[in-house]
This record gives structure tokens, sequence and C-alpha cells, in this order.
């Protein structure tokens, strides 16, 4: 099987149904074990993009969060969120159909705007990210963390 035609496949399909052009299958040793499309058009959650949704059903399947032993077919070039999510997954190759360019070009120009963005210093970023020191008086989460994993 073809793999990233098939995600292109999913992703013209989607379109037809009323979706955005996005498509992706999570392979594990020549077998698929989720695919799926973006389902912003069906419920209200930035996040439900084609690889996210995969990735949630790969994980739920394989019952882990390390899909390193897995790879990713996509129809376009991961957005940031999704590139971030398959980087935090474990994944190590992707596969993709249509460029950053070919999103633009169809009028889908956020993913390149985050990366432009994500490129610039913390301070200069277009979402304000103020960093506020939490009072020493405070528990401290990531050492509680590293004290619990032995991070040491």
């Amino acid at each position: 099987m073809n793999y990233v035609q098939h995600a292109l496949e999913l992703a013209a399909e989607n379109v037809k149904e009323g979706g955005e052009p996005f498509g992706a299958i999570i392979v594990k040793q020549d077998a698929v074990i989720a695919e799926g499309v973006n389902q912003l058009h069906h419920r209200y959650d930035v996040s439900a993009h084609a690889e996210m949704e995969v990735l949630r059903k790969a994980q739920e399947t394989l019952q882990t969060n390390d899909l390193s032993d897995c790879i990713m077919y996509t129809s376009a070039i991961p957005c940031p969120m999704c590139y971030a999510a398959m980087y935090f997954a474990g994944i190590q190759k992707v596969y993709y159909a249509q460029s950053l360019q070919d999103s633009e070009e169809a009028g889908l120009t956020t993913a390149k705007a985050i990366y432009m963005d994500l490129a610039k210093p913390v301070e200069q970023r277009g979402i304000d990210m103020i960093h506020t020191p939490y009072e020493k008086t405070a528990e401290d989460p990531m050492m509680l963390y590293k004290e619990r994993h032995n991070k040491g």
C-alpha cells in the first residue's frame, strides 16, 4: 500500500465531506495502526488535526505514549502543533505529500505563520508570553517531579 497516497485520499474525502484537506496514517512494521482526518468540522477542538487524531488512536491502540517504532504518513506537512506532538510521541520519520507552500496556496496560512513566529525570540512572538516567577513559599512542581522520578 502507498501510505502517502492513502493519506491524500483520506484528505480529499474529508474535503468532500466539508472538512479540511488533511489525512494521516501511523504505521508500525508495515501494519496500519491508525488513520484519520482533520475533525475541525465535526467538533470544537482546535487540536483535532489529522495527525493529532491518529497519534491519540495509535497510543490508545498500542497502550503506550512511545511511538518511536512507528512512521507517520500525511497528506501535507504537519503544522507546528502536530510536529511537537509527534516529537513528544517519539515519531522519528514522517512522509508527507503536500508542502507548506501548497497549503498556503490553498489559503491555509496559519501553520506558516506559527513556524515563523516560533523562530522569533519569546519576547517578540505574536502571543504575549509573560514569565511570572512564583513565590518560594509555593511547592515547586518541577522539583517534585525530579525527586519522584530520580532525575538527579
